[in-house]
């Protein structure tokens, strides 16, 4: 979105967006902001990990605080839909963004446990509940038992062993977690996801990020990283960003367009 209209503001082209829900809903902004000198095709801009908008409240957000030159914006809004619709509330069919997001459930949870592409673990790819299976070889049920003992809301995990058909492990059984959404209001992918990595850590010897630091382009800085390998716990990363993501959820709140 934020390319395209980067590229219609150079060719002078008026840019329209068709809006449409937000598959996890339109609730709180959630997780770190990212630090521009993080900029990737991951992300361009200090947004938070996730967002809580629809896309043509992205536009609005981008035309006013980061392209240098305003685009010519027209935005079409939905009618019926509530912040506080999940994509199950649309009554609209499930069409796969990607191969890996199979259904709304892995969106649900994706926010949090995409953070695993940026270790040597599996995120689920190859299996059928990618980014909901998370595992490696020599992890075992400690890992199940140790992220269940944090108590995270609306999420319980169960030791789970499977084999990717392709990706990280492919052919071969790893053991990890399965996670379980049981209140999805309550659930906070990614503190979720912080708590996850917290305890793949300390439970596994094995743990490690990828080489060329994903995880940083992932969370916008260094910061989740050297917090966690630091020994630090759910709460103080989670905490670390509390004031950034403040910040952009009152630079949000000025381009919503749903109650």
């Amino acid at each position: 979105l934020y390319d395209c209209m980067v590229a219609a503001e150079l060719a002078g082209k008026r840019f329209v967006v068709l809006d449409r829900p937000n598959p996890v809903s339109g609730r709180a902004a959630l997780g770190p902001v990212l630090d521009r000198a993080f900029a990737t095709f991951v992300g361009r801009e200090p947004i938070a990990q996730a967002h809580g908008m629809t896309v043509a409240e992205l536009a609005l957000l981008f035309n006013a605080e980061f392209l240098a030159r305003p685009v010519e914006l027209e935005t079409v809004r939905m009618t019926g839909w509530r912040r506080a619709d999940f994509f199950d509330s649309t009554g609209l069919p499930w069409v796969p963004p990607s191969p890996n997001m199979p259904t709304p459930e892995t969106a649900l949870v994706y926010s949090g446990t995409c953070l695993f592409e940026g270790t040597n673990l599996s995120e689920g790819r190859g299996t059928t509940r990618p980014f909901e299976l998370l595992g490696a070889e020599g992890v075992d049920r400690r890992w199940a038992e140790a992220a269940n003992a944090l108590d995270l809301p609306g999420v319980r995990f169960r030791e789970a062993y499977f084999a990717p058909t392709f990706s990280k492990f492919q052919g071969r059984t790893v053991g990890g977690v399965q996670l379980h959404v049981h209140d999805r209001e309550a659930f906070d992918p990614v503190r979720t996801g912080i708590g996850l990595l917290v305890t793949a850590r300390r439970s596994w010897s094995g743990f490690a990020w990828r080489p060329d630091n994903w995880i940083d382009k992932l969370t916008g800085s260094t910061r989740v990283r050297t917090l966690v390998d630091a020994g630090a716990d759910t709460d103080e990363v989670v905490g670390a960003w509390e004031t950034d993501l403040a910040a952009f959820r009152t630079v949000r709140r000025e381009h919503l367009l749903y109650r």
